[in-house]
């Protein structure tokens, strides 16, 4: 494990799984420079990477061994706590490094750095913000948090997964909190366009046609999203000179696309779950505040 930034031999790093994403981040490593030694529960994925330089290790355990670092990459935190915490594994991890990439939540982040402390094993945690096609690229972007003097003394290690390596917090769960928060708002874009699709084909709108128009429509859409992250840090929520659409203003076209979808037929199961949340706000007597005053009612 590298403490100190000074130190210039490159440490020696172990993949555990080897999904598309693990075997990326293999790929990686060994491009780098790394010596890389790789595990994975079906052998038969870790072929391809012996013959690019990895080093297959025979057992999860021997994986450890072999490594300063131990970069974790499987389906979830259960998988990965099941593999780290046999006695084997567990033993062969203690004085080293766990880099915990796996998809988890951030109180999981936290119960599972408390139980690298106890086995003396330091531990960083990471969300991956990218496909696997961009691991090893300059734009590739890994949110780590943990104790920052692991993450600085290893950033040349973690350059090697993407050019784009931020660090987020001391907070062991604030990685995983970010990817979530992250992708909360890419699945609500998301959510988002099938309703947008779906209204465009009840109403014979080419896709093409209202793809060219929502290019045209991101400046206000951007706009409008870095105010209201602006006026929810602020917890400015009143009206006032610089508000964008008062909650009463947004309601009124809202209410519109409710009435398409009842007489269309269309699934209105997500705009219902946006209308209750304007209504509550319209409860509180809000109407004329600015939009960002909803923020109140998803807490």
């Amino acid at each position: 494990m590298r403490l100190s930034g000074e130190q210039t031999v490159k440490p020696t790093i172990t993949v555990i799984g080897l999904g598309r994403m693990g075997s990326a981040l293999a790929r990686a490593f060994l491009a780098a420079g790394f010596a890389t030694h790789v595990w994975n529960r079906s052998p038969d994925k870790a072929a391809a990477l012996a013959d690019q330089g990895a080093s297959v290790a025979p057992s999860a355990a021997a994986a450890a061994a072999a490594a300063d670092i131990a970069v974790v990459c499987v389906s979830t935190y259960a998988d990965s706590d099941r593999l780290l915490r046999s006695p084997e594994v567990a033993a062969a991890l203690r004085g080293k490094l766990i880099v915990q990439l796996s998809s988890g939540s951030p109180n999981q982040a936290r119960e599972q750095a408390q139980w690298a402390a106890g086995n003396s094993t330091a531990y960083l945690d990471g969300a991956i913000m990218a496909t696997p096609n961009f691991i090893g690229e300059p734009g590739g972007t890994i949110l780590y948090s943990g104790p920052q003097a692991l993450f600085e003394a290893n950033r040349p290690v973690f350059a090697a997964l993407g050019g784009n390596p931020q660090f987020v917090g001391e907070d062991v769960g604030h990685a995983s909190a970010l990817d979530l928060s992250l992708l909360g708002q890419m699945w609500g874009a998301l959510f988002g366009q099938f309703q947008a699709a779906a209204i465009c084909q009840a109403e014979g709108i080419a896709l093409d046609l209202f793809e060219a128009h929502r290019q045209a429509f991101l400046p206000v859409v951007e706009g409008a999203l870095v105010d209201l992250v602006t006026r929810i840090r602020d917890k400015r929520f009143a009206g006032d000179a610089a508000t964008l659409a008062s909650i009463d203003v947004h309601y009124g076209a809202f209410s519109l696309l409710l009435q398409l979808c009842s007489e269309r037929g269309l699934n209105d199961l997500v705009p219902k779950a946006q209308d209750s949340l304007f209504r509550k706000a319209i409860a509180a007597g809000q109407r004329q505040d600015d939009f960002a005053a909803i923020a109140q009612f998803t807490r």
